[in-house]
C-alpha cells in the first residue's frame, strides 16, 4: 500500500510541476491545486493508515495505543485542505479578474508593467 501512495504522490507531483512550468495563469493555478493535493496525501501516508481503528484514545487505556488511529494527520491533513481551498478560490478570483483587465491569461503578455527592450534607455 505505501508504495501505491507514494507511486501516487509522485505522479502528482510531477503533473503539478509540468501544469505550473506552461506559461498560462490558469494551468497555474490548477498545478497549484495538484501539488497542495499531493502534499495532503503525503502528510497522510506519513501518518501510517490505520484501516477501522478509532483515532481518539479510549477512557482509560495508555496513550501510545497500538490500536489507535494517529489524530495528528488526520487533523493536518483537514486543516491543509480548508487552507487550500480557500487560497484556489481567491487565486481563482484573482485570474478572472486578469483576464478581465488584460484580456489574455498568458504570462508573457501579461507584463504590462515592464517596459519592452526598446524602450529601455541605458
Amino acid at each position: 500500500m505505501g508504495t501505491l501512495l507514494a507511486v501516487t504522490v509522485g505522479g502528482l507531483v510531477a503533473a503539478a510541476v509540468y501544469l505550473m512550468l506552461q506559461r498560462d495563469m490558469l494551468r497555474f493555478l490548477f498545478g497549484l491545486t495538484l501539488i497542495s493535493n499531493a502534499a495532503n496525501l503525503l502528510i497522510f501516508s506519513a501518518g501510517q493508515l490505520t484501516a477501522g481503528r478509532p483515532p481518539l484514545v479510549p477512557e482509560g487505556a495508555k496513550a501510545p495505543d497500538p490500536g489507535v488511529a494517529n489524530a495528528l494527520p488526520q487533523a493536518l491533513v483537514l486543516t491543509a485542505v480548508v487552507i487550500g481551498f480557500g487560497l484556489f478560490a481567491f487565486s481563482l478570483v484573482l485570474t478572472l479578474r486578469a483576464y478581465t483587465n488584460l484580456g489574455t491569461l498568458r504570462t508573457d503578455d501579461m507584463r504590462v508593467a515592464e517596459p519592452l527592450g526598446d524602450d529601455v534607455k541605458a
